[in-house]
């Protein structure tokens, strides 16, 4: 195995690894916060419940997450020494904001654990709120930084070296917005919809029980929000897409021909060495207005490229229709789930649709893995969009192979781990049709 494969891989695999657990750390702090705001406005004792337990899934994740994302960090100088040495200047202001983001998040985070009781409960419900923005931040300034990786800003070239660096520009490069905003819609809908599913199984054999409806409500009324606004915030990223990476676009999308009234395809298999995509489904003309607002514009093609500049065009194609086709299952069972509460149909009393809302649960995460391929693969063969590439950046370290392995071996067992006291932590979960409460204190 190369160097460049070796340290790719290795890359992958943590990002793939890590990114559930940062987009839990976004997701699960705003759903216990709702909860203990429900129960501070409504006083009953199934919210706080609710919040107490979901508050110790919180801290399993997150710690599972911190170890994880630490050994991200130290892949970054390890792997990729010439890309942190050439862009650490540049983009070590959102770094730090991250690092800054994620310890007042663990702050807050021990506050609101061990702070039952011993604060007021409106400065407790304040330390939850401050965890789930605190925790969105950190996922924004880190995708801050991938962005810039994305469309380079904040500084110029003069042989081969950036100088008159402005960290602000950089920071705020033109696809910090767009993918902040569609990661952190992507991190509500998933985390939503995988907490949805969880509950709605558990109604499945016990469908009276109060905790469980309580908790799918709230996590559907999230995730569900969440994806209904997530094709918006995907137009506005792939408006950007468009404008500043159009061969990324081009590969999404299997064109490899400029053209007019470009179509958009649904599925579709791109044949590189024939340039052409076969067995998609095209509706023409929509691709040229997705992208640029007029059906008639010109969306330029694979072909217009250096070969050697193409990313993985089949990978980055059918990662994009999964994504694609993940997130639109989302807004439709999240519509569905919209129209039964329009219409006052209790979500939890069809076991149809509780069958439909378990079997949705893990969509969001699919979307969201694919999603970064795409992201990562779509930039290729560049480290920085048109500035590095991938293959100069690499560490010449020999035998990689061998942190590979153990890097895989860790995850394994932390995910078998997380596996374990997530399904004990389910199960435990209170059973019958309502807690017990005795002094006004939930028993547990």
């Amino acid at each position: 195995m190369s160097n460049l494969l070796a340290a790719r891989s290795q890359m992958a695999m943590s990002l793939a690894f890590h990114i559930v657990f940062a987009v839990v750390g976004m997701g699960m702090p705003l759903l216990m916060a709702l909860s203990e705001w429900r129960w501070l406005r409504s006083g009953e004792e199934i919210d706080l419940l609710l919040a107490k337990r979901w508050a110790k899934g919180t801290a399993v994740l997150f710690a599972v997450g911190a170890v994880s994302g630490t050994v991200l960090s130290f892949e970054l100088g390890l792997l990729w020494p010439k890309f942190m040495s050439w862009a650490g200047a540049i983009i070590g202001m959102p770094f730090s904001l991250e690092g800054f983001a994620f310890f007042a998040e663990a702050i807050f985070l021990g506050v609101y654990l061990y702070g039952w009781d011993r604060i007021s409960p409106r400065a407790h419900l304040a330390a939850g709120v401050l965890v789930a923005v605190s925790g969105a931040a950190s996922g924004m300034f880190v995708v801050f930084a991938n962005a810039w990786m994305n469309t380079p800003a904040g500084f110029l070239l003069l042989n081969g070296q950036p100088v008159d660096v402005r960290p602000m520009a950089a920071m705020l490069n033109p696809s910090a917005w767009p993918q902040s905003i569609h990661m952190v819609l992507a991190a509500y809908a998933a985390t939503g919809f995988v907490v949805a599913g969880i509950h709605a199984y558990a109604l499945l054999g016990d469908q009276g029980n109060l905790f469980h409806r309580r908790a799918l409500q709230l996590a559907l009324l999230v995730g569900g929000i969440a994806a209904v606004l997530q094709p918006l915030s995907g137009d506005f990223l792939g408006k950007s897409v468009a404008l500043h990476q159009p061969v990324k676009l081009a590969a999404t999308e299997g064109q490899f021909e400029s053209e007019t009234h470009a179509p958009l395809r649904i599925g579709g298999w791109p044949d590189t060495e024939q340039r052409r995509t076969r067995y998609a489904i095209e509706m023409p003309g929509f691709l040229s207005f997705v992208a640029f607002g007029d059906s008639s514009a010109l969306v330029r093609g694979l072909n217009e490229f250096p070969r050697d500049e193409w990313p993985p065009v089949v990978s980055v194609h059918v990662c994009f229709q999964i994504m694609v086709a993940s997130g639109l299952a989302m807004t439709f069972v999240a519509l569905w789930a919209g129209w039964r509460q329009w219409r006052s149909l209790p979500i939890a009393d069809s076991r149809a649709f509780l069958w439909v809302i378990a079997a949705s649960a893990p969509l969001g995460f699919i979307a969201i893995e694919a999603g970064w391929f795409v992201t990562e693969l779509g930039r290729q063969p560049w480290i920085i969009q048109g500035v590095m590439r991938t293959a100069d950046a690499v560490t010449p370290m020999p035998g990689l192979i061998v942190p590979f392995l153990a890097m895989t071996l860790l995850y394994l067992v932390l995910a078998a781990i997380v596996i374990m006291l997530l399904v004990r932590h389910v199960r435990e979960s209170p059973n019958g049709s309502q807690p017990q409460a005795r002094g006004g204190e939930v028993v547990h």
